[in-house]
């Protein structure tokens, strides 16, 4: 199987540089388009781009990506936007999750490659709501496979701003199959709720994982549609509620739901753990933490 998807591993890791470009270019926009508010008297913000390295025990390369971070911006208060593509060999714990989920011939063979793109967004007003999103593409020699999603975390919710994200992801994502979007939103239920807090993390959005129908480019195809709907979902609502006066009852809303977030990004998010295990950069991985929480 490796010699086939050479092709197809170049394409998902290209897609998921234009999606991070076309992204990073938009958000700076609104920095830089916000003229009338709280907060307007501030430099528009910027983001700061690192390269990551990442390197397997014996010191040989094993891929790396971009770090992108804006902090302190008029808009948004912290907002990363990774990429990646690593390879290498998965470790013993590794090797034994993807083995309990199903990938065959991890014990004979346990090379992988990954490519993605992460991000969240934390906002500077609290009415302005945070939100999360990724894609991905998995490879190891006896299976491949995508993932990702989006959703929304507002600390004060909108009616109509949750209805705008999901109406705009199911456009997106209904030319896949009827059945594709009310099945992603539910399996954003499952995936984005917190047990010990026994609430969702946020409104949710999409999911998926473990995407492979046997059609690469249908899969591939739908992955795209995950990424370009974002933009049109959220951009909206930040121009909407940017300018938004608040009080400090509404920060300190915000700071406490800050802290859910960064509870199941800590406890359970599937994505950071495989970050950290597989030795990417702490940093980077753990981008999605908000610059400021609060717990009660």
């Amino acid at each position: 199987m490796t010699a086939p998807f050479e092709t197809e591993k170049a394409r998902a890791a290209a897609w998921f540089r234009t999606l991070r470009d076309d992204i990073v270019a938009a958000f700076e926009g609104l920095e830089d388009n916000y003229a009338d508010g709280p907060l307007t008297d501030m430099a528009p913000g910027r983001f700061e781009v690192t390269e990551t390295t990442r390197t397997s025990d014996d010191g040989s390369d094993a891929g790396g990506g971009l770090m992108s971070v804006m902090r302190g911006g008029r808009v948004f208060e912290k907002v990363g936007v990774n990429i990646s593509t690593v390879y290498g060999t998965l470790g013993e714990r590794a090797q034994k999750a993807m083995a309990a989920r199903g990938v065959p011939g991890m014990a004979d063979d346990p090379r992988f490659w990954a490519a993605g793109i992460s991000l969240v967004a934390h906002m500077q007003n609290p009415h302005a709501p945070a939100v999360h999103m990724n894609t991905r593409m998995f490879w190891t020699p006896g299976a491949w496979w995508f993932g990702g999603g989006s959703d929304l975390n507002p600390c004060i919710e909108y009616d109509e701003d949750t209805a705008h994200f999901h109406a705009t992801q199911k456009e997106h994502l209904d030319p896949h199959g009827a059945e594709i979007y009310p099945k992603l939103k539910e399996w954003a239920d499952e995936y984005f709720y917190i047990p010990h807090r026994k609430r969702a993390r946020g409104v949710g959005g999409i999911f998926m994982d473990d995407r492979n129908t046997g059609d690469w480019e249908a899969d591939f195809a739908l992955t795209q549609d995950i990424g370009r709907a974002f933009l049109p979902a959220y951009v909206p609502l930040v121009e909407k509620r940017k300018s938004q006066v608040w009080t400090e009852a509404d920060k300190d809303a915000q700071l406490i739901h800050r802290g859910l977030y960064a509870e199941y990004n800590l406890v359970y998010d599937r994505g950071t753990k495989f970050g950290l295990e597989t030795g990417h950069d702490a940093n980077a991985v753990l981008m999605s933490l908000p610059p400021l929480a609060k717990w009660v």
